[in-house]
């Protein structure tokens, strides 16, 4: 956030709901438990030097621990992978599952560094397409059309960016089974993992890795706003066996040999920081993003050309239609948000970005207060860029 002198007299703060970074606003900090652990780890002086590749002993027990909550079995240490935020996670989890002729099942819209990853390994990328009037569902018998003998995963993240979505226990379940039909295991990105407020309450994949083997990806960085810490992990949600093997355990350990592992004395917190946070911390953040998506979603119906087809459920994003008909001097979504910043110094992010055209995101992880005035100006380009009623026929 920063300032712009424009050409008349004007200075206006630039409100930008295009970056999912929460820690932007004051509003959004971390827990003290989280700062105490990391400067206890820091000062006692033990966690200078090199962690072991796939990350300390007692930070994978820990989010072992921390994961088997919600499962109905136990996660050992050894399922777990420490990495340099989800980032990594997905660099390594497409990594490992690269092979000759391979192709990748991803979301359209969907997270960009997935793509990104797959191009460099040389793997297809084949998308499938979410539903927005279904709550943005995935289209099974779609997916079940794109699978073929090459196909090393299919990709989904819940809760949702770009879309604010959270899937049912039903539809996750759809999703396993449909995996297992076409003989494929899945990744599931939970990043955004337990950030859900609406009605549909997170579940974790990992809950139907007996129907199917699960790849969950998931850090500290969202539900803690400590995402500049990247402390992130790969799990092997596989009890049956399936899908882990000493073949499969040696290449997950030899990609984690070769990348940068994050900050030791980093890790050495992390068993106090989910022993040690109060779960006030997390209702607190949940009821500002609760609040935010529904001032967001209130403007947005304000604006006749912008359409948000489901309410957010949880993230701390949304997808909203754009309406192109209904405006003039704009010729698409990447138009729409260069215009939008140029005119009322509103930053969001094109939909063309995450695979969608003619749709942007919004971002509400802000100050209340901003959050409206960007909504405010938001509307304003929208009314000032609208085509008479008489051009719209």
């Amino acid at each position: 956030m920063g300032i712009i002198d424009g050409d008349d007299e004007r200075k206006r703060e630039v409100i930008s709901l295009g970056i999912g970074d929460p820690t932007a606003h004051s509003c959004f900090h971390t827990t003290n438990a989280a700062k105490e652990a990391v400067v206890e780890s820091l000062l006692i002086d033990k966690f200078n030097g090199y962690s072991p590749s796939a990350g300390l002993p007692t930070t994978r027990k820990a989010i072992a621990s921390y994961l088997s909550r919600d499962l109905c079995y136990e996660l050992s240490q050894e399922d777990v992978y420490i990495t340099v935020g989800c980032s990594q996670a997905i660099e390594i989890a497409v990594s490992f599952l690269a092979k000759p002729n391979s192709n990748i099942l991803l979301p359209r819209p969907g997270y960009p560094t997935y793509a990104l990853c797959a191009s460099f390994r040389n793997i297809e990328v084949r998308y499938y397409d979410l539903v927005p009037q279904n709550n943005w569902q995935l289209n099974l018998e779609a997916i079940e059309d794109l699978v073929d003998q090459n196909t090393i995963a299919i990709v989904i993240i819940n809760p949702g960016n770009p879309c604010g979505n959270v899937y049912s226990y039903d539809h996750l379940k759809k999703i396993a089974e449909t995996a297992k039909r076409v003989k494929t295991l899945i990744i599931a990105d939970e990043v955004y993992g337990h950030l859900a407020f609406g009605e549909t309450p997170f579940i974790p994949m990992g809950l139907f890795s007996s129907i199917t083997p699960i790849l969950t990806l998931g850090s500290l960085s969202k539900r803690w706003l400590i995402p500049g810490w990247r402390l992130g992990w790969i799990v092997i949600n596989d009890p049956n066996c399936i899908f882990k093997s000493p073949k499969i355990i040696e290449r997950i350990n030899n990609y984690c040999d070769i990348c940068a592992s994050p900050t030791t004395f980093i890790q050495a917190a992390v068993p106090k920081i989910i022993e040690n946070t109060k779960e006030d911390f997390f209702k607190n953040t949940l009821k500002m993003l609760k609040k935010n998506s529904d001032i967001c979603y209130e403007k947005i119906l304000e604006i006749p050309c912008l359409n948000c087809p489901s309410k957010p459920q949880g993230s701390m994003v949304v997808m909203v239609n754009l309406n192109i008909i209904l405006l003039q001097n704009i010729i698409d979504d990447m138009d729409f948000c260069f215009k939008l910043a140029k005119e009322e110094y509103v930053i969001l992010l094109p939909g063309t970005s995450v695979g969608l055209k003619n749709w942007i995101r919004i971002t509400f992880a802000v100050e209340s207060t901003f959050l409206e005035e960007g909504l405010k100006r938001l509307k304003s380009f929208c009314l000032r860029h609208s085509k008479p009623q008489n051009l719209i026929n």
